[in-house]
């Protein structure tokens, strides 16, 4: 049984896959380098350190991955005002951490980024860890996330909730199972069978059904743990 919550930020507590979406078009057109948004979209998740070679191609990477990723940060500048926390998002995270479990907040999104989304969720009071782009070497498919964020409240127990196939991959790779929400953009289907045990619609929809799923309870030897 899990005694850690790990979640995913973009996508799945904040509103903001469709912000990085578009900050990604524009950057890569920067470089005159033109991508169908759709295709953007559906690497959402994936780290911006693969993300280009996995939408243009490694010669594009060679030449323009470095110069792309500054104009990324720039284009995401002038859209980070809009993005909100998803419906539900503080209120799960208060009640996972009432039932017991560790709360790992894992991004790998660049450090001042993540401190905005921890001041919309609330994530700085709630969680007992959380990570950034400066705690991994290798960003999702990989896997180091999930276990840097398991390393960061030295558990070995983790439940991922997240809402790309990226989250599930990473997490499988590691033997973590993933609860997905259909908040990012991805189908169902496609959330399915990339492996995930469950999916919901949002973080509300999750709240309003956890004790049907491993968040109902921690593990008996970490409530053991948390008593001593």
């Amino acid at each position: 049984m899990p005694d850690t919550a790990i979640f995913d930020v973009d996508g799945t507590l904040v509103d903001s896959n469709y912000q990085h979406t578009l900050a990604w078009y524009r950057a890569l057109r920067r470089s005159s380098i033109t991508v169908p948004i759709w295709r953007i979209h559906r690497t959402i998740g994936m780290g911006g350190d693969k993300l280009i070679t996995e939408l243009a191609g490694p010669d594009a990477e060679k030449t323009h991955g470095d110069e792309v990723r500054t104009s990324w940060e720039e284009e995401f500048e002038s859209l980070i005002g809009e993005i909100q926390p998803l419906p539900g998002a503080h209120e799960l995270l208060v009640e996972v951490k009432r039932r017991g479990f560790r709360i790992v907040l894992a991004s790998s999104g660049k450090a001042a980024h993540v401190e905005h989304s921890l001041e919309l969720i609330g994530g700085r009071e709630l969680a007992d860890a959380w990570t950034t782009s400066d705690d991994v070497s290798d960003s999702k498919p990989a896997p180091d996330l999930v276990n840097t964020a398991l390393q960061k409240v030295s558990r070995s127990a983790g439940i991922m909730i997240g809402d790309s196939t990226w989250d599930v991959i990473a997490a499988e790779k590691v033997n973590v199972l993933t609860i997905a929400l259909l908040t990012g953009g991805s189908s169902r289907d496609e959330l399915n069978e990339a492996g995930s045990i469950a999916v919901f619609d949002s973080p509300q929809d999750l709240l309003d059904h956890l004790d049907i799923t491993p968040l109902a309870h921690p593990s008996a030897e970490t409530r053991r743990k948390e008593t001593h």
